[in-house]
């Protein structure tokens, strides 16, 4: 029989949040290609909403 034994000790819990980071600014190509992804969007959905030529429009 062992003369002492290990035991787990959890880590104290936190009671205060963690300080808020500072976000770092985006990269120069980070804003481009969002710049091209919302304008894509906003072109599908034109599309989407807009009838289509070969359509006739409901009377």
């Amino acid at each position: 029989m062992p003369a002492f034994t290990f035991e787990k000790i959890s880590p104290p819990a936190r009671r205060a949040p963690a300080a808020a980071t500072p976000k770092k600014p985006r990269g120069l190509i980070s804003q481009m290609i969002d710049r091209f992804a919302e304008r894509r969007a906003r072109r599908a959905l034109q599309r989407q909403r807009a009838p289509r030529q070969d359509e006739k429009p409901a009377e």
